[in-house]
């Protein structure tokens, strides 16, 4: 149980929240400086789609729907650490009390997916009588609970990146309109057509810059959520298979 310890503590019940945090703020820290020299409100004056602005309120929405999962993950993470303990504390028996499981000697598992999963582990075993204990299609039902909506992220990426594309082609639309009615022997139409290829060159590589630094943060954002994620399944496989399967076919009627 110590290397299965040390594997859970290793992202603990705060860390994906922690690196979250710490992510979040150099990019805040980063806008910060940006608008204080300016080129942040050079980039909204000087992109008249609006798609950068677009960008920017989508990048936020993305964000926090990212704090959200990676505060569901962290809770996740803790509750397993906590039902881990009291398993390893136990004196061997797992009891099925309602929708929770009793740990001879210790208590209560607390409620989480992790201790769904043990509950439908113990279930399962007292249905299935004296065979051994497979727990594939239920490993698969928990990746899928734990994973949840965290694929919104890989979307997230994609649309912020489109977007991006879009506006550079808006903005060289908008730069290549005015050569069609420009006349060569009048300066005047020369000068503004000039005006007009620059504003549509700056839509261009103002929304394609936005949708790429975007996309970039959030792909990140959603990487360490993935991969605290993963880490929470590995250890909720390892604890079952090693020590709750252990104890459900240990147990009187159960496979020998």
């Amino acid at each position: 149980m110590r290397t299965s310890n040390a594997h859970l503590d290793s992202f603990g019940d705060r860390g994906p929240l922690l690196r979250w945090l710490v992510f979040t703020g150099l990019c805040v820290f980063a806008f910060v400086l940006l608008w204080r020299f300016g080129l942040i409100r050079l980039m909204v004056a000087s992109d008249r789609t609006y798609l950068s602005s677009v960008i920017g309120l989508l990048y936020v929405a993305a964000s926090m729907h990212c704090l959200w999962r990676t505060v569901m993950i962290s809770r996740e993470a803790d509750a397993a650490r906590r039902g881990g303990a009291l398993i390893a504390a136990g004196s061997g028996g797992l009891d099925v009390d309602g929708d929770a499981i009793i740990v001879e000697g210790t208590g209560r598992l607390p409620p989480g997916l992790v201790s769904a999963h043990i509950h439908d582990l113990a279930v399962k075993a007292r249905l299935q009588g004296p065979r051994r204990l497979d727990q594939t299609l239920l490993l698969r039902v928990l990746a899928g609970r734990l994973r949840g909506s965290n694929q919104f992220g890989a979307f997230a990426s994609d649309t912020l990146m489109k977007l991006g594309l879009l506006g550079t082609i808006i903005g060289f639309i908008m730069m290549l309109a005015p050569i069609a009615g420009l006349d060569p022997n009048d300066r005047g139409t020369i000068r503004s057509s000039m005006n007009l290829m620059s504003d549509g060159m700056a839509v261009a590589m103002y929304t394609t810059l936005a949708g790429l630094v975007g996309s970039i943060l959030v792909r990140i954002q959603y990487y360490m959520l993935d991969d605290a994620t993963a880490r929470l399944f590995a250890y909720a496989v390892s604890l079952t298979e090693v020590r709750v399967v252990s104890i459900l076919e240990d147990q009187p009627g159960a496979a020998e």
